[in-house]
């Protein structure tokens, strides 16, 4: 019952907590701050972790990494002024889909994967960048990517964890951490 702890404290995080006062953004650390206390972000970043734990081989890092490459992508994009149409509920629809696919332990091809991560990635890019204004791009966007394959990697951890208390990827204290972050992102988007 241990493992069931960190999806608890996960809960705790406040998901206001992540949106700076304007001007505050652009140094690293608010880069690096801004994926850690949010709800949306930490739910869904460690969603793509436990998900790439289920599915396992090469999509241990490939699944992550393409959620980091496409978050630059949709966060460039938004740095230069490109629109991207409904970005909030694209973002708690990652909640709530990545949650889904871990409560149903599906395990798609990595490509698959990739690229369904990839496309939810583009709006949570979107939204640091369109969030930053005039601040330093660089440096704030190096933060919140170093921060978001950090709580991939929280994922993989507690992934490995409840795989080793159980002895199975999919294992059903690990599909419970998926069907609560489905239904916290729909209590998030619906509250």
């Amino acid at each position: 019952m241990k493992h069931l702890l960190a999806p608890l404290l996960i809960l705790a995080a406040s998901p206001a907590a992540a949106h700076l006062p304007e001007g505050e953004y652009g140094s690293f650390l608010a880069g690096v701050t801004h994926p850690l206390f949010g709800l949306d972000h930490v739910l869904a970043m460690i969603a793509v972790g436990l998900w790439a734990a289920q599915i396992g081989g090469r999509a241990l890092w490939t699944v992550p990494s393409a959620f980091v490459l496409a978050m630059i992508v949709g966060f460039l994009a938004a740095i230069i002024g490109l629109p991207l149409p409904m970005v909030e509920p694209m973002i708690l629809a990652s909640i709530m889909a990545l949650g889904l696919v871990v409560a149903l332990a599906l395990r798609p091809a990595p490509g698959l994967a990739m690229v369904l991560v990839a496309v939810f990635a583009l709006f949570h890019g979107h939204a640091h960048g369109g969030e930053l204004g005039q601040a330093q791009a660089l440096q704030f966007g190096a933060g919140f990517a170093i921060a978001t394959a950090l709580l991939h990697a929280a994922g993989l951890v507690i992934a490995f964890t409840a795989a080793r208390e159980t002895r199975h990827a999919s294992a059903v204290p690990l599909r419970l951490m998926g069907g609560a972050t489905a239904l916290a992102g729909a209590y998030i988007a619906f509250i």
